[in-house]
């Protein structure tokens, strides 16, 4: 009888359920898995720190529909990987964590790097197991692989030992699994698509909330055909970018604070209402909104705000439930409504507010006069990763994204450290398409190694890094005793991150003045391999003044 190996296995089994790369940090006892992967033809991507390798992962499983896969060593690797896991299921994402584990029968011991990781690892995904024998390694696959994809997606952890990893089993003793199939697209009752368009219908102030759920649902063309058919005013969540043009005639984001607190019917389209569409409750929304919300998980519904109809099940399905009873009906949202001239003059006296700082030659430049150039100069299919605080938050109302599942950022969790990880994601899943990385000077720093992994497999990111020099500004210079007398957030203000890449292979640029910025833009895109332009920002610079304290 022929036998197969642990290693052997659970790459064939990868492959089996579609999955393709795997992203990871080698080290006992994951080696083995790594060079069995790429012998059964699965791409292994590795990288310089576990966190970023899982934020990979979780990123590649977004933009596939697949489950990312990832693994670690034991112990301390594990719990590193954790950081993507979490963040994973936090924004509903598909993947699968891969834990190396001491041997099964070491169990308490104290061998090298043992952990609980089954239990450590259960609070933050959706499914968690330990592999306890080489013959079932394809029936936990498949079932991680159907935790990650059905229902609200998100992640899963497998714990791999050692010596299942080494052990061996019968070819004809394997679990027979089969491959997983894309989710079931579940419809709302056909009563419940007219109570909403029953409701939209008397809204005089209507709004649509679009978000990253419409973008993993793939309705994007549905939600665009409810837009420009019902003619509502919609403000899209930070991950639902690209899901709507935000040039789009009928976007609002522009005028998001006005949008939010005067609307009277909110149609939320697979986004939350947690802390980015603060939990749907005053001072930014209207006590008496009323809300139609569209979510895939029951659970959802209601949650923070209560609902005035459910439509519960997949995106993509329910919105064409949607353009379909609407077929039947001679509404629209009109043109000329006080609420579109409301919204439309808002828009205009907030671009109006930021032209002074667009047009600002001043060295160093601002957020806004930077972005202008970054904006202008970013292809139309780009992917854009974006992270920092004041970088990422301006950045994500000002760079072009004009395609759903392009936009990658902190997201739900707030995630810094994110973005490289989700820039070697994109470049994986999209070889096709320029990539850019838009980082703030102290979210660099988390994952920053990583550009050497860009190097190595010589993917061509562009990473476009703004630098105040701290978390938000920073100090002019580091002081004699900085002890003592340097702010908690300070950093080296203009530290040369371009020099690194250079190191690496890459090309780099430094700007000190903002006239340079599209010199050193447009030789970075030429660059054939990655390259990272390093801007000099003010620390002075900020977002625009906001009206109320608690919009900051």
């Amino acid at each position: 009888m022929s036998k197969i190996n642990g290693a052997t296995l659970m790459a064939r089994s990868l492959k089996q359920q579609g999955i393709d790369h795997l992203f990871g940090v080698v080290g006992f006892p994951v080696g083995p898995v790594a060079a069995a992967a790429q012998e059964e033809g699965i791409n292994y991507i590795g990288m310089r720190n576990e966190q970023a390798a899982s934020y990979a992962a979780q990123a590649y499983g977004y933009m596939t529909g697949r489950p990312g896969a990832c693994i670690t060593v034991t112990g301390p690797g594990v719990v590193h990987g954790l950081a993507g896991l979490a963040n994973a299921q936090q924004n509903c994402w598909p993947m699968i964590l891969i834990g190396g584990a001491s041997e099964t029968y070491r169990g308490g011991m104290g061998a090298f790097q043992e952990e609980r990781q089954v239990h450590i690892a259960t609070p933050f995904c959706k499914f968690a197991h330990g592999i306890e024998s080489v013959e079932r390694i394809p029936y936990y696959v498949e079932m991680a692989t159907r935790h990650a994809i059905y229902g609200r997606p998100g992640a899963c952890y497998l714990d791999f030992p050692d010596n299942i990893i080494g052990g061996e089993c019968e070819l004809d003793a394997i679990s027979q699994v089969d491959r997983v199939s894309e989710p079931p697209r579940s419809i709302a009752p056909s009563e419940n698509i007219e109570a909403a368009l029953d409701l939209l219908e008397k809204a005089e102030r209507p709004l649509a909330l679009v978000g990253k759920g419409m973008a993993w649902a793939q309705a994007e063309d549905e939600v665009r055909a409810f837009i420009e058919r019902t003619q509502i005013p919609f403000v899209r969540s930070p991950m639902g970018k690209g899901v709507m043009p935000d040039e789009h005639p009928l976007a609002a984001s522009a005028a998001r604070t006005l949008a939010l607190q005067q609307a009277d019917v909110i149609f939320l389209m697979g986004a939350r209402f947690n802390w980015i569409f603060h939990f749907g409750l005053p001072p930014r929304f209207a006590p008496d909104v009323k809300v139609i919300q569209l979510d895939i998980a029951p659970e959802e519904i209601g949650h923070n705000k209560p609902s005035e109809v459910a439509l519960v099940g997949d995106g993509k399905s329910i919105m064409g439930q949607m353009n379909h009873a609407l077929e039947g009906r001679q509404w629209f949202y009109p043109k000329d409504a006080p609420w579109r001239a409301a919204l439309g003059d808002k828009i205009s006296s907030n671009v109006e507010t930021l032209q002074a700082q667009l047009n600002d030659d001043a060295a160093p430049a601002n957020y806004y006069r930077a972005l202008r150039d970054i904006a202008a100069w970013m292809p139309e299919n780009a992917i854009l990763s974006a992270e920092g605080a004041g970088t990422m938050d301006i950045g994500l109302t000002m760079l072009p994204v004009s395609n759903a599942r392009s936009c990658l950022n902190a997201g739900t969790y707030g995630t810094m450290g994110v973005g490289l990880g989700h820039a070697i994601a994109a470049c994986v899943v999209h070889p096709d398409r320029p990539v850019i990385h838009l980082s703030g000077d102290s979210a660099i720093g988390f994952s920053g190694m990583e550009m050497e992994t860009l190097a190595r497999y010589k993917m061509p990111a562009k990473i476009v890094v703004l630098n105040n020099g701290g978390i938000g500004p920073g100090m002019p210079e580091i002081p004699e005793n900085p002890m003592m007398n340097m702010k908690p957030n300070a950093l080296i203000y203009g530290a040369r991150y371009d020099k690194m890449m250079e190191d690496f292979g890459g090309m780099g640029a430094f700007v000190q003045d903002p006239k340079d910025i599209p010199e050193a833009l447009d030789k970075a895109m030429a660059f054939d391999g990655p390259a990272l332009v390093n801007i000099v920002i003010s620390q002075g610079a900020s977002r625009k003044p906001q009206q109320f304290a608690w919009h900051s």
